[in-house]
Order: C-alpha cells, then structure tokens, then sequence
C-alpha cells in the first residue's frame, strides 16, 4: 500500500469555506488542485472542524458512504480526525494556522488526516489522535508514520498556553510521549507567517497578509 500525500499552495488558489472566496471559484480550485494528483472530489472526504464545542479531539472513521461529504459545502459532521481504511479513499484538511498531522499504519494499512490546532494542543490533541488508534485499531505507535504540515512559527503565533513556546516544539513533545519514534516523523518545518507560499489568517488578521485563504493537506493509501 502506497501514501500519497499533498499540500497546496497560494498558487493553487484558497481551499477553505469560511474565508470570503465565492463557492464556484474555491470548488474549482479545489477540483484541479486534486487532479493535479489523480485524486478524485468524489472520492474525497474533508475533515470539517468547528469551534463551536469544547472538545477539539472528535475522531471517527469514514467510508464509501462518506466520499465527496464536505467537500462542495459545509455538509458535514464536524470532526477534528478522520480516519479510513480503504485504499483510494482521500481525505482532505484546509488550514489556516494550524498543523494537519497525516498518520499512517503501514501494517494495517490505516490512515488518518488530524487537525492539531492550539485548542487542540491545549487537550493534548496530537496524542490523543495516536491514542485513538491505539485504542481502536491495536496500532503499533513505534510502527506509525507522520507527516506534519508546515505551521506559524512562535515569533508571530506563541502558543500562551505553553509559555509561548512554538507549535511544532509541543505537537512533537505529545508525539513522543504517545510513543511515536523520531525517524517516523517527517515535519515540514516551513513558517507559514513568514512564507509567502501559504496563506495565514492570523497575518491576514495583523495586515500583513492582503488576502485571506486556506492552503490543503490531502492523503490517500493507494
């Protein structure tokens, strides 16, 4: 079973459904920023996180029935991981200044897409995404892969919680202690506040960004 993974850019257009880019444009920037990887919408489930809660660790498993949810509009359950086990099944994650976190099972061939943003750190989110497949699928923690997306570094976004300390330094902190092993994570250690490529709402918020928007991370077991 092979991983496939993406991340797009401010050059494949805005992914996201709350940041003021009309629903044809982001459809269409969404449909060709997929079939730049032979990922089909209508085999695509999005991981639709709301704030509206005060629990930031909603995991559940998706399956056929669920493909193509969320990824035209907003109808979907809320969740802050999906996770699936079938191949050709992708899931899909607009960020904004959060980290996505794809976690793979080469061995039971299991993947999830996590969101891990602060109120999700603040309850130990990045562990309890590896708890839960610990406890749900009997994963081996030391044989999971991880792939972290690119995150706001904490000169622009300290985390107040963690005495200001940087995102990554703490995603990676729960990590270890869930038993994920060093070479098992590949982190992409790219400051999305200071680099152009990706958009940051929270720069966008300062002024320092002219456009609001989403870039995507996508993963599908092939």
């Amino acid at each position: 079973m092979k991983l496939v993974t993406a991340l797009s850019t401010v050059a494949d257009g805005d992914m996201g459904f709350k940041s003021g880019t009309d629903t044809k444009t982001r459809n269409d920037n969404i449909k060709s920023f997929l079939d730049t990887y032979r990922i089909s919408i209508d085999d695509t489930t999005r991981v639709a996180v709301t704030y509206n809660t005060n629990d930031f660790c909603r995991y559940r498993e998706v399956g056929t029935q669920d493909k193509n949810l969320g990824m035209l509009d907003g109808d979907i359950n809320p969740a802050d991981a999906l996770v699936t086990r079938q191949p050709n099944h992708a899931l899909f994650l607009p960020l904004a200044d959060c980290v996505g976190m794809i976690v793979f099972d080469p061995h039971k061939h299991i993947l999830m897409l996590s969101h891990i943003g602060r109120h999700s750190l603040e309850q130990n989110g990045a562990y309890q995404s590896i708890k839960f497949l610990v406890d749900n699928y009997r994963s081996d923690p030391s044989a999971l892969q991880v792939q972290l997306t690119p995150a706001p570094g904490k000169d622009n976004y300290p985390l107040f919680a963690f005495d200001n300390r940087d995102f990554k330094d703490v995603v990676l902190e729960q990590l270890k202690m869930a038993g994920i092993i060093s070479p098992n994570i590949i982190n992409d250690p790219t400051d999305t506040t200071t680099d152009g490529r990706f958009y940051s709402h929270s720069e966008f918020l300062k002024g320092n960004q002219k456009t609001d928007g989403r870039y995507a991370i996508v993963a599908m077991m092939r």
